[in-house]
């Protein structure tokens, strides 16, 4: 039994990863079924998906709130394609996050909103923070630890709609060879944590890495790390299609 776990693990981590590697030739298919109307939709993460939002509005499509990132973007685009489908973003990232602070904070800032679709960007200060934080979080801590939150996120709301979008970086700013190749270790473990518990996964990685041939990498993350407007738009547009929004 056990064999077998393991290798219908290896298969859908392949799965994910091979998905990954097409993203640059090809456009990410659009998700399941549409978004019902009334629903709510959740983006919760770190500073990207944080994004300066105002942390003491927790209105539902209030643009500070929202912050000035990849969720303000969505939720504008989607509230005015859709205005009669009384949709609800809000926006729970918080800088600095890692999986763990996510779990301490998850039922508070996440299972009481009873969101319909929960979208998770997660992972780069797990390894960042080990570099200039004492942090000694390991590439299976972080596996296990993701797992676990999805798990318990099943098992609250089982008809939630989980999209997990890849950590990635781009090699300029705070990136350098220090990073790796751990951090893509913890790219991979973000596609086998997302294939585990059947959520749509965004390749971000290879999605900036095509962007980076058409202008130079600080121009869609200026750290390395942190979106400019330019590379919030990428990920809106991305995680539109994976949403089917």
């Amino acid at each position: 039994m056990t064999s077998d776990l393991n290798r219908r693990e290896f298969l859908l981590t392949s799965a994910a990863l091979a998905a990954a590697a097409q993203a640059p030739t090809q456009a990410p298919a659009r998700g399941g079924a549409r978004v019902a109307k009334g629903s709510v939709i959740l983006f919760q993460g770190d500073s990207i998906t944080d994004a300066g939002r105002n942390r003491d509005s927790s209105d539902a499509n209030a643009a500070g709130a929202l912050g000035n990132g990849y969720p303000l973007l969505v939720a504008a685009a989607v509230l005015a394609a859709d205005a009669g489908r009384d949709l609800k973003f809000y926006n729970r990232g918080i800088s600095g996050n890692k999986v763990p602070d996510l779990q301490q904070r998850w039922t508070a800032d996440t299972i009481n909103l009873k969101p319909d679709v929960l979208s998770i960007l997660i992972g780069v200060n797990d390894f960042w923070h080990k570099l200039d934080h004492g942090y000694n979080g390991t590439v299976q801590d972080y596996e296990q630890q993701y797992t676990a939150l999805l798990q318990q996120t099943r098992e609250a709301l089982p008809q939630v709609r989980l999209i997990v979008l890849e950590p990635f970086v781009l090699r300029t700013g705070a990136v350098d060879a220090r990073w790796f190749p751990e951090f893509d270790q913890r790219r991979a473990a973000a596609a086998k944590v997302a294939a585990h518990a059947r959520a749509t996964f965004v390749p971000l990685q290879s999605i900036f890495n095509q962007r980076a041939r058409t202008a130079p990498p600080a121009y869609w993350a200026a750290d390395g790390v942190h979106p400019t407007p330019a590379g919030h738009a990428v990920i809106a547009e991305h995680w539109r299609r994976a949403a089917n929004l």
